[in-house]
């Protein structure tokens, strides 16, 4: 009896699994195309689901954007933590590039990538590995002594700001954009004189700022 209710119960899950996969895809799809404000009922739409099936999967619309974060964020991390192999203190500009193509996969939930509040800790995690990234880079002269950590948020709105501009005319111009900001990072002879953003004013910023 017990297997033949496993039997009953496994298309089932496979059915929500699938579901669920459907509906974080048609709302990125969604999101991205017609901003946050858009109705979950064009998500389940596209979806094909009904808004019973979108309600058991994502009680809230911002249930469904946290999990979109998430996922985002899942995929940032794991670029963070791979270009922590990277010899010769490279590994943070290899990140900033996958950090990017992240961004340009999940653009619909740019809006809410470094605010979504039930998303703290993974954004502390890839912050922390940044942290590497920086120093090791800074370490073997890949970025100037006078950079700061403040410096790599503000590459990542700019990356951001590109993608966001270009969307449409070319999924590729921040890769001219990062090339750019890169050498500008670059040790060279003349110091930097606008400090740098300071730890209460970059949390400041990280919340109230669509992509910091």
């Amino acid at each position: 009896m017990a297997a033949t209710r496993d039997a009953e119960v496994r298309p089932l899950r496979r059915d929500a699994a699938d579901n669920r996969r459907r509906l974080l895809a048609a709302a990125e799809t969604v999101f991205a195309a017609h901003g946050l404000d858009a109705p979950v009922e064009e998500i389940a739409r596209v979806a094909g689901v009904g808004m019973g099936t979108l309600y058991r999967r994502f009680p809230t619309k911002d249930a469904l954007i946290t999990e979109l974060v998430r996922e985002l964020l899942t995929d940032v991390l794991r670029a963070a933590r791979e270009a922590l192999a990277v010899p010769g203190g490279d590994g943070l500009e290899q990140f900033l590039g996958a950090a990017a193509e992240s961004h340009i996969a999940h653009r619909g939930c740019l809006p809410r990538l470094w605010s979504s509040p039930d998303t703290d800790a993974l954004r502390q995690e890839v912050r922390e590995v940044m942290l590497q990234l920086f120093l090791d880079a800074q370490e073997h002269r890949r970025v100037r002594a006078d950079a700061d950590i403040s410096d790599v948020d503000l590459v990542l709105w700019s990356l951001s700001g590109v993608i966001e501009t270009t969307h449409g005319q070319s999924e590729t111009a921040w890769r001219r954009g990062l090339a750019i900001i890169v050498a500008g990072l670059r040790p060279a002879g003349g110091a930097l004189t606008e400090p740098a953003l300071s730890p209460s004013a970059l949390q400041e910023i990280r919340g109230r700022t669509p992509t910091g």
